[in-house]
């Protein structure tokens, strides 16, 4: 059995949707356990969300790019993340990340990059998409990981699109393949 905790914020629920995608991924593989924690809108989590990403075997990070970063509520959940560094209870375990923007771009890699690093400095393992791009003239949004994500899940919700309207549905199937990767990695992970 692996459990995995993923730990997010979103500030206008587009990523709490591709949160949503990435569980429904986690849960199609067999022998996994899901922990979904939300970070609220003023940057915290309950007590006992701390014990369980202590337990967890992986740590599915995400947040929404603002800025060319995470969301400041995400940055304090890091920030509070240092009791768990000093105490190395995230060491050794599988981490992942995912990022939602209004523009195709939007400096995403920033904020994966951000995860990244929070996920070494507690001495974890990083585990990245692990497929293919669409990337062919032939390719079009809906195919799964048009947006080329690599080191992580990355999603577009244009400025003006309602949560009902976006994330595109090619995207949300990449959401539950990258949560798919992430319990079967985690899984292998647990047993070493």
């Amino acid at each position: 059995m692996a459990r995995i905790a993923m730990v997010y914020h979103s500030g206008y629920g587009h990523t709490a949707k591709v949160a949503e995608a990435v569980a429904k991924g986690l849960m199609e593989i067999s022998g996994t356990q899901v922990d979904i924690l939300p970070i609220d809108a003023e940057g915290n989590l309950p007590e006992q969300a701390w014990v369980i990403l202590s337990v967890a075997n992986g740590i599915i990070f995400g947040s929404p790019t603002y800025m060319s970063g995470p969301s400041w509520q995400f940055k304090k959940f890091a920030d509070a993340s240092s009791k768990p560094w000093s105490a190395l209870l995230w060491k050794d375990k599988l981490f992942a990340g995912f990022t939602n923007s209004a523009s195709m771009n939007g400096d995403k890699l920033s904020t994966l990059d951000y995860m990244f690093h929070l996920s070494q400095q507690h001495g974890g393992i990083w585990a990245g998409m692990g497929m293919l791009p669409s990337n062919t003239k032939a390719a079009t949004r809906q195919d799964v990981n048009y947006i080329a994500g690599v080191s992580g899940l990355m999603t577009v919700s244009p400025a003006d699109a309602s949560v009902e309207e976006a994330p595109l549905s090619g995207e949300l199937e990449t959401a539950r393949l990258f949560g798919q990767r992430i319990a079967q990695l985690a899984q292998r992970w647990s047993r070493v």
